[in-house]
């Protein structure tokens, strides 16, 4: 049996849509009383983590990240699981230093085995990393499931949250855009064996520039895109920001166009893709159906969005251009105005 055939949606096309998730913290009790001295960064403005004062100068920084199996290899699953959570330390600009396993799984119906391929590949990744995976917790439920607790720790200096972007920031993506596209393929039977590849080498590649670039003077935020789609974790900062962006369209790097538009037209949508654009229409320009699959496709493990001031964006496109990522701007963050939406293209 397959992994991939236990879930509806794979990686983080299995997450709760911004919306629903909106809705879950309007009922969950917070209250405007409700202030922690030591908690530099909360959920209030949809951080990829929390972080808490350590008293030095330093934060804490805590997050998880879990979702269903997006490959069938679950040594593979387990490497995607693992990066993709590392993932939000770095987008603060921290560095991790340990991580704990939350693993699901449906012991009646897949071999424990596979299991222990699963945190075997985890612990791999967590080993490039330099930080030990140290234990876990394990529960046995129909649906597989995998992910980490991630800890790393962030001088206040290099901090980067969603609400410090500045108007006139370049923007910077890490990674081309198409990784649900690609999931959904596989999950149906269509993916080639050139998508396969380029859809596990992508997810696979950590994104520990983060830390370096939140070094860098004038780079004021970063967030890493993942189950939102690029238009929603973008839109997240332009909001807590209180600013718009500007997107160039031309710029925005796919995986092969010929070939993602071809799987477009097939059908291969993540079911998370509509529910992501339901959540960004109204604060977003007109888009067609293809740049919708595009801009709202969930990705796992998916690239950091940097913003950068004018005179950092040449030092940025320096650093991910020595590590082999995308070094070409995307776009800008703008002042904000109640005549012109968050979110517009240019051609």
């Amino acid at each position: 049996m397959k992994l991939t055939e236990f879930n509806p949606g794979s990686g983080c096309g299995c997450k709760l849509g911004p919306e629903a998730l909106q809705c879950i913290l309007g009922a969950s009790g917070v209250r405007s009383s409700d202030f922690w001295p030591q908690l530099w960064v909360g959920h209030e403005h949809a951080d990829d983590a929390a972080v808490v004062d350590l008293g030095d100068g330093r934060g804490l920084v805590q997050t998880v990240d879990f979702f269903t199996p997006i490959v069938d290899d679950p040594y593979d699953f387990g490497r995607i699981a693992a990066t993709n959570a590392l993932s939000d330390v770095y987008a603060m600009g921290g560095k991790p230093i340990s991580a704990l396993a939350l693993l699901a799984w449906p012991i009646e119906r897949l071999p424990a085995e596979l299991a222990g391929r699963v945190i075997e590949g985890a612990r791999d990744v967590c080993r490039e990393a330099g930080i030990p995976l140290a234990g876990g917790h394990s529960i046995d439920i129909p649906e597989p499931l995998f992910g980490l607790s991630v800890s790393g720790i962030v001088d206040k200096a290099h901090l980067k949250t969603n609400s410090q972007a500045q108007p006139g920031d370049v923007l910077f993506l890490t990674k081309p855009l198409g990784l649900g596209i690609l999931a959904t393929a596989t999950k149906r039977g269509t993916a080639t064996d050139s998508d396969r590849e380029w859809a596990l080498a992508t997810m696979l590649t950590r994104n520990d520039i983060g830390p370096e670039l939140a070094e860098i003077p004038g780079v004021h935020s970063m967030t890493d895109v993942t189950g939102f789609g690029l238009a929603g974790h973008l839109l997240e900062v332009a909001s807590a920001s209180g600013l718009r962006a500007e997107l160039d369209m031309a710029a925005v790097a796919t995986y092969d166009p010929e070939r993602l538009r071809a799987l477009y037209q097939q059908f291969c949508l993540p079911n998370l893709t509509t529910t992501n654009y339901r959540s960004i229409q109204p604060d977003s320009s007109p888009m067609d159906g293809y740049t919708m699959a595009v801009l709202c496709d969930p990705q796992t493990s998916g690239g950091l969005l940097v913003f950068a001031s004018a005179d950092a964006a040449l030092h940025v496109r320096e650093a991910l251009a020595a590590k082999g990522l995308n070094a070409e701007p995307i776009g800008r963050m703008a002042d904000f105005d109640t005549g012109i939406p968050r979110l517009s293209f240019t051609a």
